[in-house]
């Protein structure tokens, strides 16, 4: 019984680690990927436009303060 609560705990944190691999870990190793595609996908956005009024406005999140 331990064996089998062992694999599906173990299945468990596999899906949430595959989960997470392409939101958080692959932009961290890849910086420079990361800062081109945003700088693409952010083209022709104004930020004034689109954030809601009294937010912090868009920054690097891989930016060091």
């Amino acid at each position: 019984m331990n064996l089998r609560t062992a694999l599906i705990f173990g299945s468990f944190i596999s899906l949430i680690g595959a989960a997470f691999y392409p939101i958080y870990f692959r932009p961290l190793m890849r910086l420079e990927d990361y800062r081109r595609e945003q700088a693409i996908n952010r083209a022709g956005i104004v930020q004034e436009d689109v954030q809601t009024p009294g937010l912090k406005l868009w920054s690097d999140p891989f930016g060091r303060k």
